[in-house]
């Protein structure tokens, strides 16, 4: 019973003894791999200067994409800088417009010299206007008759017309404008489509063919 005894504290002391020995073998072997570790993560000189050199060259392309940037920037507020200037004269052709229109239908003036008189000086005034437009590049639009391009023009309205081809601009309700090569505002127009009956005539020659 006593060597039992005995032998057990001796077992535990051995036990204890093998568990600090590989607690310090693996303290070692942790301190071993660690100057290793470093060494294969160490960058060599060439390819520290390579990184230097992507990003010297990250660094000059972001620097070039900025000026060219900044020159396109500048060259758009030199060449259009007075395109919002540009639109609110539009105003000006506008009233002038609504001004005839209500001259125009105003019973009492009808057929009087001084609605001739001053339909003539309106007039003279709409196209200093127009002269002065276009010696600063503001151009109007050229659209009756011709085909709906939605780049410039905006249909309105459809006005039933067999002489002209769908589409085809027949009325224009709102004089369109340019800046340059940019469109200030579109022609507000009316165009053309087929009438109801050309339609139908259409609709039963062809499935007459298909008949026949």
């Amino acid at each position: 019973m006593d060597k039992e005894l005995e032998q057990e504290p001796l077992q535990e002391e051995n036990s204890s003894k093998n568990s600090e020995q590989k607690a310090v073998e693996e303290n070692q072997s942790d301190t071993e791999s660690t100057p290793k570790e470093e060494e294969e993560e160490e960058i060599t000189p060439e390819e520290k200067i390579k990184e230097l050199e992507d990003k010297l060259s990250r660094t000059f392309a972001e620097m070039e994409n900025q000026r060219r940037r900044f020159e396109k920037e500048k060259e758009d507020a030199f060449e259009y800088g007075g395109f919002s200037f540009a639109k609110e004269v539009l105003n000006l052709i506008d009233n002038l417009e609504r001004s005839k229109q209500v001259l125009e239908n105003d019973e009492k003036l009808k057929n009087t010299e001084a609605l001739n008189k001053t339909l003539e000086h309106l007039d003279i005034i709409n196209k200093d206007l127009i002269s002065i437009f276009n010696k600063n590049n503001i151009k109007p639009i050229e659209c009756l008759n011709k085909k709906l391009d939605p780049n410039f023009h905006q249909a309105m309205m459809e006005v039933e017309d067999d002489q002209k081809e769908p589409g085809t601009i027949i009325q224009e309700i709102q004089k369109g404008f340019t800046f340059k090569d940019r469109l200030l505002r579109p022609s507000l127009v009316g165009v053309s489509k087929k009438t109801e009956i050309t339609i139908k005539e259409s609709a039963e020659n062809k499935e007459n063919k298909e008949n026949n």
